[in-house]
């Protein structure tokens, strides 16, 4: 079985492979202190309930943007997975082209989206992630990595409200019955779920338009993009496996690659 682990400003994904199929998924917390003994355990307990043994894993590959972490969960899954662990990083294998001004800024979750993308739903696509950012990233028809924008998310938007406005509450992040709201709660929620709205319209229409493709797929994924997916017709397809899928394909290159140089 396969590993796969995204890991996110707000959560780690991990995604369990047999062969192409996604058998279980579940998160964690990334915990900037937790130590290797820390995530070796904590997943191992995790696979285990869902009645998978450690010794069940061949190999794991992650894709990290936050490198506070990286040293202890690598760690953990050497010690307690018997596995050296496949890092996206510079050098492997994605099947992903990027032609920006400076390739190595783009991250790690960003370039496995688009290998999932491609994969799943072919280009030329756009590829929106709703996390701690919103990202739009463009791919072209032959799989190339073009161009991104990069937008506060929703929830990063929401605690910058009630954090920086000492009047405005905390509240749930959730689409409200009318956008003519009337009192503060609505308001807010009206103004972080129709504004993330708009803006995805705006900037999907100038990415396409600016780039002359045709028949442009929009494929969304991350936590919130359920909500803001519903209330669009900008969005084609909704994939909230489409990192972990994204991992799965890139695993499958590097595998031929390594096998090929042997």
């Amino acid at each position: 079985m396969l590993l796969t682990i995204d890991v996110g400003n707000t959560n780690v994904t991990i995604g369990i492979f047999s062969q192409d199929k996604l058998i279980g998924n579940f998160r964690l917390t990334p915990g900037m202190t937790r130590t290797s003994d820390e995530f070796g355990t904590a997943i191992g307990e995790i696979l285990r309930y869902n009645a998978i043994e450690k010794e069940d894993i061949d190999d794991v590959i992650i894709a990290s943007v936050v490198p506070k972490i990286m040293h202890s969960l690598t760690s953990g899954i050497i010690k307690y997975f018997g596995v050296h662990p496949i890092l996206v990083e510079p050098g492997i294998r994605t099947g992903v082209k990027i032609i920006t001004e400076n390739p190595r800024q783009i991250g790690a979750d960003r370039i496995v989206n688009a290998a999932g993308a491609m994969g799943l739903y072919g280009g030329p696509a756009i590829v929106i992630d709703y996390g701690t950012a919103t990202t739009y990233d463009l791919i072209s028809a032959d799989g190339a990595y073009v161009s991104g924008v990069i937008a506060p998310g929703i929830r990063t938007s929401a605690e910058a409200l009630w954090s920086k406005a000492a009047k405005l509450p905390e509240i749930e992040i959730r689409k409200p019955d009318h956008i003519l709201a009337k009192e503060t709660i609505s308001s807010m929620q009206a103004g972080l779920v129709f504004g993330q709205i708009g803006q995805t319209e705006y900037i999907v229409k100038n990415m396409i338009a600016e780039s002359g493709y045709e028949n442009v797929k929009v494929v969304a994924t991350g936590g919130l993009g359920s909500l803001i997916s519903k209330e669009t017709d900008c969005i084609d397809i909704y994939d909230p496996e489409l990192t972990l899928q994204g991992l799965r394909l890139i695993y499958e290159k590097e595998s031929k690659n390594r096998g090929a140089e042997r």
